[in-house]
């Protein structure tokens, strides 16, 4: 695992951003072998989005051969649902750049059978090559996409019953009313996250100082999903200053000294 420790949201967001930008870029994708990219909905990543779409606006990247899986959406919301992923994909990503309508994947979570549905999803994956870099948030539990505490380490797209913590702290999006928030959602699993080539987790904020210590310095656990990275050939996690506040000292300084020559090659491109 890499740990990438930047000053703040912003810079976290730029460096995310632009690493992402230059996998694309060193991978000149064509329509015949597209880049696979998997996203994540939330407020991390809107930063990132941001300055994805400005690099695009710049006229230094395109998506028009990239292929995009989104991670999780919620069982019973309208396509047109302000809150559903798909709406704020569109709102905050997607509407902004170049990619073709035909190449973003989304689950549906209005689908006549959800089983077959989530089946469909994974086969999709897999029958476009999988996912080459999947971008990815954590949750206050240590979730990813919506996997839960406990959920299997082994597990595929399905349907996932949330927890009332994670439905409290998404409230923020409903009218801060728990009970309007969707009780059950569709997410990709761990299995799903661990086989793409590449995963990039961004954690921010003293909110998720405890996230980030038990996933780097703790046990691989499914009490604390996210800690599977550990296991991953290529996991970068890049993080800002507030949420290195329970890691050892020892560890920061590590992670600070092996990056230091690593920061700028990484975006050479851009």
């Amino acid at each position: 695992m890499r740990l990438i420790i930047q000053e703040d949201y912003n810079k976290l967001s730029l460096w995310a951003a632009r690493y992402i930008a230059n996998k694309i870029i060193e991978f000149k994708p064509t329509s015949e072998r597209p880049f696979v990219l998997g996203l994540p909905t939330g407020s991390t990543p809107i930063g990132t989005y941001k300055q994805l779409i400005e690099i695009h606006r710049q006229g230094k990247l395109s998506f028009k051969n990239v292929v995009t899986f989104n991670m999780d959406e919620y069982i019973g919301l309208g396509e047109d649902h302000p809150q559903s992923y798909r709406t704020f994909m569109w709102d905050n990503f997607l509407s902004h750049i170049d990619i073709p309508r035909d190449q973003v994947n989304i689950p549906n979570g209005n689908a006549k059978d959800i089983p077959a549905e989530c089946a469909a999803y994974e086969a999709k994956i897999k029958a476009v090559g999988g996912v080459d870099l999947f971008l990815g948030g954590v949750g206050a539990d240590g979730h990813i996409a919506f996997n839960e505490p406990f959920s299997s380490l082994n597990s595929l797209t399905r349907v996932k019953t949330l927890t009332h913590d994670t439905r409290v702290i998404n409230s923020r999006f409903f009218d801060n009313d728990y009970t309007k928030v969707p009780r059950i959602a569709i997410t990709v699993g761990i299995k799903t996250i661990m086989d793409a080539r590449e995963v990039l987790l961004l954690v921010n904020g003293y909110g998720k100082a405890h996230v980030l210590q038990a996933m780097v310095e703790g046990p691989v656990t499914h009490a604390m999903t996210c800690s599977v990275l550990q296991m991953h050939q290529r996991a970068l996690v890049v993080c800002d200053e507030e949420a290195t506040n329970n890691l050892k000292v020892g560890t920061y300084k590590y992670f600070k000294d092996i990056e230091s020559e690593n920061l700028d090659a990484d975006c050479l491109l851009i």
